[in-house]
């Protein structure tokens, strides 16, 4: 039956989903992820439909490991990666079911035949992420279907949308010009491995997106050279600055190099002196400081993934970087936040890795080769039929039987980079976080730049050290306590709001005097009090909906510059009045929209923090 269906289900996927992410795979939106949450969503929404009320499939993969770790050992060298995964992705799934769910039973109370609109579907899919085979799933259970056909018709006008906004931007026609310059003059020759400065000819100047044979002072121009040693945007690389010039008094400032249609170096920079025409001589030289830096950084982030493979596991990959002259930044695939010792472990075997100063090797060699050689190559990149392999480093591996001489990292990379691999300097870790399911980002600097990192953080211990009077080790006692005593006055003050609070709406004056009267036969009880967090209005409703036994009440409360409205209604009376209802016309009233809760106590806010007496006004006519 049924049952016997979802357990096979949750048998077949949960064993697929464990070897792919044993292999490296990772839960994503793209590629090989995207097949593997497909997999385990399938298994999580049968868990699902068997009642299960917490994230199931990680609890399975102790039996799992029982029956095929002999034969697979990886599901052993894995297991904590695999159930971490798992439950991870489980409990994220059901966070985003219960939303979905909750959204279809609205939309099928308001369906009529037993088909559900693709557009209904696609608005289910595209702004709260829940998936067609799951509303398929849903849908089957009840006997309906959907309308795959609508579904695929609003993909395909989202992206036809997407197309037109692309093609407004001017893009288009800018990659035409370049793909006609391409087809005349043929690839650039990059010289910058070997060179800060090279000669060059003038092969075409683009201006205002358009070719032009001459330019002159103040023109901001876009220049093809037969051969540049401009380092062009790629790989997470920022591209080279610089001058270029020539005898008769030109200047350019060259302030950016993007790469076009994969091998053409395109020099962007405004003219400061002199003139330029096409078929022009002219000398190119890179801001020499600055590519020094940016190659510390990029040879820092090959140290650093392979850091993180060792300290993480295999199944770190790059998910993308960005290298410049200030900082490096490498997002890897990874299912939860590094703890500090982490943290530490990477930065530590990364500056050891440094001090080697080993010399950084490249080769030539086709990408099977590369590959062959144990090159680490990004999936889904593509790679023509030749590639840089750079390897950098020996040992460091912390199995104490490992090849000492072998090699730390071998990678596939068409950047620059240092020469030896002291020229790095060190690497200090600024910063860990998320950057989507399953991918998180670390943030680092090298050389003098992690130097000035260092000594900031260092002049921010002393100032604080000095403000409060105590040692560096000490310190983090003394806010932790600091801490502690401001949540304390802070209840504090808030009692003591509430308090005053409570004493003004029982009748202390201002400008609603009395504590409650009769509207048309219900007890109504409104008051506005300064200084009020919004925070605070439910409780102070709460207690005051006890006070009067039976009827309405509002309190509007005012702090920071915002006003929050809350109304309760007592339970004898929710028949006849709905809280939420009247506190959509008191937020109306002070200019703001919406407002929500239950029929009993409902909450809302408005900018205008001088209407409230409108506001009561306003519900007042309600009753």
């Amino acid at each position: 039956g049924d049952l016997a269906v979802s357990h096979r289900v949750i048998a077949d996927h949960l064993r697929s989903s464990a070897f792919l992410i044993a292999d490296g795979v990772l839960p994503s939106n793209e590629g090989r992820g995207y097949v593997l949450r497909r997999i385990m969503r399938r298994a999580m929404r049968h868990a699902h439909m068997l009642g299960t009320k917490e994230p199931l499939l990680w609890r399975l993969v102790p039996a799992l490991k029982t029956q095929m770790a002999a034969a697979y050992p990886e599901l052993e060298r894995a297991n904590a990666l695999i159930v971490e995964t798992l439950r991870h992705e489980e409990e994220r799934f059901r966070d985003m079911l219960g939303r979905g769910l909750k959204l279809l039973d609205d939309e099928l109370g308001n369906l009529s035949g037993d088909t559900l609109s693709g557009e209904v579907a696609f608005k289910l899919y595209d702004t709260y992420g829940f998936p067609l085979d799951l509303t398929q799933d849903a849908l089957r259970e009840r006997g309906l279907s959907v309308d795959t056909t609508g579904f695929d018709t609003a993909m395909e006008k989202q992206r036809a949308e997407a197309r037109a906004n692309w093609s407004g931007s001017g893009q288009e026609e800018t990659e035409a010009v370049w793909f006609d310059l391409r087809n005349t003059h043929g690839a650039t020759e990059f010289v910058g491995y070997q060179s800060a400065a090279a000669e060059g000819q003038v092969l075409a100047i683009v201006k205002d997106g358009a070719p032009v044979s001459a330019a002159g002072k103040g023109d901001e121009v876009a220049l093809m050279l037969n051969q540049t040693p401009f380092y062009a945007e790629s790989g997470g690389q920022v591209g080279d600055t610089g001058m270029v010039s020539n005898e008769d008094g030109l200047v350019i400032e060259i302030a950016d190099t993007q790469k076009r249609l994969g091998d053409v170096h395109v020099l962007n920079g405004t003219i400061s002196a002199g003139k330029i025409a096409v078929n022009d001589l002219v000398h190119q030289e890179i801001d020499a400081t600055r590519r020094d830096a940016i190659r510390a950084n990029h040879s820092a982030t090959h140290l650093l993934h392979e850091a993180l493979r060792r300290v993480l596991g295999d199944h770190v990959t790059q998910k993308g970087s960005l290298v410049n002259e200030h900082h490096l930044r490498f997002d890897f695939s990874h299912p939860r936040a590094m703890n500090d010792n982490e943290i530490d472990k990477v930065e530590a075997l990364v500056n050891r890795i440094i001090r080697q100063n080993d010399e950084v090797t490249t080769r030539l060699m086709t990408p099977d080769e590369a590959i062959e050689a144990g090159a680490l190559a990004l999936f889904g990149e593509k790679y023509g039929e030749e590639v840089r392999v750079l390897s950098m480093g020996h040992g460091a591996h912390e199995a104490p039987d490992s090849d000492a001489a072998a090699t730390y990292s071998v990678e596939l990379c068409g950047g620059t980079h240092v020469r030896r691999l002291g020229d790095i300097g060190l690497l200090k870790i600024s910063q860990e976080g998320a950057v989507a399911s399953g991918v998180r980002r670390i943030e680092a600097r090298t050389g003098e730049g992690a130097l000035a990192q260092i000594a900031a953080h260092e002049h921010v211990l002393h100032a604080a050290t000095h403000e409060l009077k105590v040692a560096v080790e000490d310190l983090p006692t003394r806010i932790s306590k600091l801490v502690e005593e401001r949540k304390m006055l802070d209840r504090e003050l808030s009692e003591t709001k509430k308090q005053l609070a409570l004493a003004a709406a029982s009748g202390g004056g201002g400008a609603h005097e009395e504590a409650s009267r009769e509207v048309n036969g219900t007890s109504f009880m409104a008051r506005c009090l300064d200084g009020l967090p919004a925070k605070q209005l439910r409780g102070l409703v709460d207690d005051a909906k006890q006070q009067i036994g039976s009827g309405v009440v509002v309190f509007i409360g005012i702090d920071d510059g915002k006003a929050g409205i809350a109304v309760g209604v007592t339970d004898d009376l929710t028949d006849k009045y709905d809280a939420v209802t009247l506190v959509q016309a008191g937020a109306q009233a002070m200019g703001g929209k919406g407002g929500g809760g239950r029929a009993d106590m409902a909450q809302a806010g408005g900018p205008d923090v001088n209407a409230a007496d409108a506001a009561i006004a306003a519900i007042e006519k309600l009753l």
